[in-house]
């Protein structure tokens, strides 16, 4: 007789931490002109990412500044532990395609 107990709650939290670090995260603001516009060239990209809208998120100010380890924003994290703070398109565009994640 075979144990097919169902995954704790332990296994499903380390399983969606794993499915979150392996995501793009970008942590902003709405009145930051430049989270905008790294935010539109995303989403004109068709980029799969997670927002972190600082104002709404409580902690998400602190997750950026641990990232990056500067109160400057956007901070853009991605799946290859990296991260970028208020990248121009181009940079943010030669990151996305050195990651393959556009051609």
């Amino acid at each position: 007789m075979t144990d097919t107990a169902a995954p704790t709650v332990q296994s499903q939290r380390q399983r969606q931490r794993q499915r979150q670090r392996q995501r793009i995260t970008m942590f902003g603001a709405e009145w930051c002109g430049d989270c905008r516009r790294s935010k539109k060239l995303l989403d004109t990209l068709g980029v799969d990412y997670d927002y972190v809208d600082l104002e709404a998120v409580e902690g998400g100010a602190d997750r950026a500044k641990a990232i990056s380890g500067l109160t400057k924003i956007p901070v853009i994290a991605f799946p290859d532990n990296t991260h970028v703070v208020e990248p121009t398109d181009a940079a943010l565009h030669a990151k996305l395609t050195a990651l393959g994640v556009i051609s």
